[in-house]
């Protein structure tokens, strides 16, 4: 069944897509390539609280790989960021809504970048280890510690 957007769903998003598009490509960390730590990450735990949130995060994440050397990370970045939202949603318990972006961008984007390094040959696997690894760490920052903050203190400051 398709989901009806409020205007109030509908605004969130925007803002959302605005700021995780604004915080990737202009905060002074590494925001592409293996070793990675995207901030606006943390905010892909929100649609456990809110699932109007995806389609911001979606949108936001893609406009943010528009800038990235790895040219297919508009298509795999952001389907990563989609299937990790969707799985965020469907989470049981605040604990376990950081684990689907980080699951998601170790084995999608880490395997995305390995191939783009090394192509289908005998190193893939060690790249893929490697970059999993390293955009997994990352994407655990900004997700078990900034993201769970995010979980933790939202309810106390705004209404649902």
């Amino acid at each position: 069944m398709m989901r009806r957007y409020t205007t109030k769903d509908l605004t969130m998003a925007a803002i959302l897509a605005a700021v995780y598009a604004v915080l990737t490509v202009t905060l002074p960390i590494p925001q592409y390539g293996g070793i990675q730590v995207r901030l606006a990450e943390a905010f892909t735990v929100l649609p456990f609280l809110f699932p109007a949130a995806t389609p911001g995060l979606v949108v936001g994440c893609f406009i943010a790989n528009l800038f990235s050397p790895f040219m297919l990370d508009a298509v795999f970045g952001t389907a990563a960021t989609l299937i990790a939202c969707i799985l965020t949603e469907r989470m049981p318990n605040r604990w376990l809504a950081p684990l689907p972006p980080v699951l998601c961008n170790a084995v999608i984007v880490g395997g995305e970048i390995a191939w783009l390094t090394t192509g289908i040959t005998p190193a893939f696997w060690g790249s893929f280890a490697l970059n999993a690894f390293t955009v997994g760490f990352g994407e655990l920052l900004a997700c078990y510690i900034l993201g769970s903050v995010i979980l933790s203190a939202l309810p106390r400051i705004a209404p649902f």
